[in-house]
């Protein structure tokens, strides 16, 4: 390869390669500063497991699991710490909905029931809760509670109960959808209810030991799993799926990649993404799956955020999704049709049209509703895909997943870059290195 002293013989030649080269350094410097003011991501934000309490504290797991095997066993009045339980049915937990407020939105809230009311139903399906089959969420030391999930998807009969108090079993990616992302209630009930589905998903897949196959039974109230036998006694903690997702921009900033997988509904158009592989860097695999998907290579990357993703099949409980904005240092597609269906450089002003006109709070409230319906006993379907429509009624040419994925804050940091918070635009190729206004992703039109 020849030096650089040959390839920028002249000054005039150097001040060019200089002056690309803090371009561009300007560019990923507040591609990632913007991600410092981001709320926080669907299903992240836990608040019953920001602070995990002291062994002996009475709301830690190993002294409420003790307080739940009595509990179990009796119902002694005025019990402390109070215990909730949130079951889940193939997946899918316990909700409930209603219509408030003065104009009538629609809002869901997980259905939680009492210890004694948990026994109660199952007891009148011919079960017995056990303390093993409780798994241990979280607490809150202000209202001394401890949350616990339960997978009861054997008991058909608890539908039709828990129906007439109008409860409902529903799909985590519908609640995820309805969730109203301004709303850092119902962010965080969507949070634990991602929590548990991860848990309860790899207790499912967890029951024999993989190292002699004999069977497995939980320890610390659920929080992990041992081996049964005396000879192996191997320890299995939760699995979490690491998978990179990445914008990948163009070299002067003014287009970005984006791709189509058969699976996805008509006209959405997201980032790449792919499951890291062992002994690999999260850029090295950036690189790669770029380059498996599309052939495009990549060369600087540069971290956005992360968000846990418990919405994948049952068999990969919890994937975390780490974002990545990954400069193309070459720009020729070529898809790799068992990969992608189809994959597109697309231009800042197209992605800000699509952003402009996309209602994703009409989607939102739409399934909201929806999750009323299913509550009241009536599910209705429908396609989230129409919902995606602009004023006029007529479809967008193309809309990217809503501010509950990780791929939306992607897109739309670098989609608004240079939007200061003056609402002055600046050179998009010249980006300012003051951070954007976020606000764009979270306040899209309705």
């Amino acid at each position: 390869m020849p030096s650089l002293s040959i390839l920028f013989s002249s000054s005039s030649s150097r001040l060019i390669f200089l002056s690309k080269t803090l371009a561009k350094r300007t560019i990923f410097s507040s591609l990632s500063a913007m991600s410092i003011n981001l709320n926080a991501h669907a299903f992240a934000g836990n608040p019953i497991i920001s602070k995990t309490p002291k062994l002996h504290d009475p709301l830690s797991p190993s002294s409420a699991f003790q307080s739940l095997k009595t509990q179990l066993l009796q119902t002694p009045e005025n019990s402390s710490p109070l215990f909730k339980v949130l079951p889940f049915r193939k997946g899918r937990p316990l909700a409930s909905s209603s219509i408030t407020g003065d104009d009538d939105v629609p809002s869901w809230h997980l259905g939680w029931i009492s210890l004694p009311d948990c026994k109660g139903f199952l007891g009148k399906c011919g079960v017995e809760l056990s303390e093993d089959s409780l798994v241990y969420l979280g607490s809150k030391a202000e209202e001394d509670v401890v949350y616990w999930a339960v997978d009861v998807s054997e008991e058909g009969g608890l539908v039709p109960e828990l129906g007439s108090k109008r409860f409902c079993f529903v799909e985590l990616r519908t609640l995820m959808v309805a969730t109203d992302w301004d709303d850092s209630s119902a962010m965080g009930e969507l949070a634990i209810a991602g929590h548990a589905r991860a848990l309860l998903e790899w207790h499912s897949l967890s029951r024999f030991c993989g190292h002699c196959g004999e069977k497995t039974v939980p320890k610390e109230a659920g929080r992990r799993k041992q081996c049964s036998s005396e000879l192996c006694k191997k320890r299995i903690y939760p699995r979490v799926d690491p998978v990179v997702i990445m914008l990948v921009i163009d070299r002067e900033n003014d287009r970005a990649l984006l791709s189509r997988q058969s699976r996805f509904v008509p006209r959405m158009w997201s980032c790449l993404a792919g499951f890291i592989e062992p002994g690999e860097s999260l850029e090295e695999a950036v690189r790669r799956e770029t380059y498996e998907e599309t052939g495009i290579e990549v060369g600087e990357v540069v971290y956005h955020s992360s968000q846990p993703w418990p919405v994948g099949p049952s068999s990969i409980p919890c994937q975390l999704m780490v974002g990545f904005f990954a400069y193309a240092e070459s720009l020729e597609i070529n898809v790799d049709k068992e990969e992608l269906e189809d994959a597109q450089w697309h231009s800042r002003e197209d992605v800000r049209k699509a952003l402009a006109v996309a209602e994703y709070k009409k989607a939102q409230r739409t399934t909201a509703a929806k999750v009323v319906q299913m509550c009241k006993g009536v599910e209705k379907g429908q396609s989230l895909s129409t919902d995606f429509n602009v004023e006029s009624g007529e479809l967008a040419p193309m809309f990217f997943p809503g501010p509950f994925a990780i791929a939306h804050h992607l897109i739309s940091t670098w989609a608004y870059q240079d939007v200061p918070s003056d609402g002055v635009e600046a050179d998009s190729k010249q980006p300012s290195s003051s951070t954007s206004n976020l606000q764009h992703s979270y306040s899209p039109k309705d």
